[in-house]
């Protein structure tokens, strides 16, 4: 089962042990109300059993209510161990790139320091990056003019390759577990009927 439909599930799980035990916790007091305001000792010690009979119906929904929340806690750190990774690998890649793009910018400069012939689009990003380093480098390279014969060279950033796409929360969601579906409640906290 995948962490994301699993968390969907106990925590819907969750809601209906919330709403019965809201229930069951009304009723108990208007029973409670109805055993203290009540002068026939019959009903008032059925009142008194009805009540004792739903506060161990509460106790059990109390008792399956931290059995999900220790449930949806793993869960819940499970997704977010699998989001971190997955958006650790995002950074990393992104790091690369920008290491990447500082060499080429770097190499570019280089060569036009050289005196050699670069692609206008090459010394188009040197200039975005900054224009002190592409002055340095024009600088650099009427210095060197007296040389005879200027290397050409060709783009460095070519046909750049395609990006991977990364996706933390979905790959968090769609991660395996080994949690099963919750238990069904069956009757657990419903309430007899009259």
């Amino acid at each position: 089962m995948k962490v994301g439909d699993a968390q969907k599930l106990y925590r819907a799980q969750r809601a209906t042990i919330i709403d019965r035990r809201r229930t069951l916790l009304k009723k108990k007091e208007e029973l409670d109300k109805k055993a203290e305001t009540t002068f026939d000792l019959e009903k008032r010690e059925i009142y008194a059993n009805e009540a004792a009979t739903l506060e161990l119906s509460i106790g059990a929904l109390n008792e399956k209510f931290d059995e999900n929340q220790e449930v949806l806690d793993r869960l819940t750190q499970q997704y977010v161990s699998v989001f971190n990774a997955e958006a650790s690998k995002q950074q990393k890649d992104a790091m690369e790139d920008a290491a990447l793009e500082m060499g080429r910018i770097m190499e570019t400069a280089r060569r036009i320091g050289r005196g050699a012939r670069v692609p206008a689009s090459d010394e188009k990003k040197v200039m975005e990056y900054s224009m002190e380093l592409y002055m340095a480098a024009k600088n650099l390279a009427m210095m060197n003019k007296m040389k005879e014969k200027k290397e050409e060279y060709d783009s460095l950033w070519g046909d750049e390759e395609e990006k991977q796409e990364y996706d933390p929360e979905g790959t968090a969601e769609n991660a395996e577990t080994s949690v099963g579906e919750p238990e069904d409640l069956g009757t657990l906290g419903t309430l007899p009927i009259a």
